[in-house]
């Protein structure tokens, strides 16, 4: 089954400073990824073509960097899913840019079942929270993007039966 998945998000900032966020990922700096309610994104060395690393049970090397602009993962794990996911800045003005995460893969064997009901979906809100955390990280206001009960359930279920509150929910705003 082939798999295309594309999220993108209107950033009111520099196409530099969008690139930051993507420079910093995985490091100790890292403003992009949201790590209190996703497994971080760690790597091995610096980001760089060559490193190896990823998030959770998702593992991944570093197959083409360009900084400041894009980076692109080949996926190596779990079994079953051949291809990339990347990030890339797009659409650039001197005050606004789009930021753009994609997939393309191949889903086989077990892949066939386990993207659709489970790392698409946890896939989908994790890459939206990514969105709000570089829209949060640039000063903007984060896009709120509710967790629906079905990931609520998944999460529940594989951090041990920890309830975790959304990053951007109204609830946490209001705080």
């Amino acid at each position: 089954m082939k798999v295309v998945n594309v999220h993108q998000r209107l950033l009111h900032a520099s196409p530099l400073q969008v690139g930051a966020l993507i420079d910093a990922l995985g490091s100790p700096a890292d403003a992009l990824w949201p790590g209190k309610v996703w497994p971080r994104m760690k790597f091995d060395r610096p980001l760089a073509v060559g490193a190896v690393g990823g998030h959770g049970p998702i593992r991944y090397v570093v197959e083409a960097y360009t900084p400041g602009q894009s980076v692109r993962f080949r996926l190596t794990a779990p079994a079953g899913f051949d291809g990339w996911h990347g990030f890339e800045v797009l659409e650039a003005t001197p005050a606004h840019c789009v930021l753009e995460h994609r997939i393309e893969m191949k889903a086989r064997g077990t892949g066939l079942l386990f993207w659709p009901l489970v790392i698409g979906p946890l896939h989908d809100v994790c890459v939206e929270d990514v969105l709000s955390q570089a829209q949060l990280s640039l000063g903007n206001e984060p896009r709120q993007v509710p967790w629906p009960a079905y990931i609520r359930l998944l999460r529940w279920l594989v951090s041990g039966g920890k309830r975790l509150t959304p990053p951007f929910s109204r609830r946490q705003h209001a705080r």
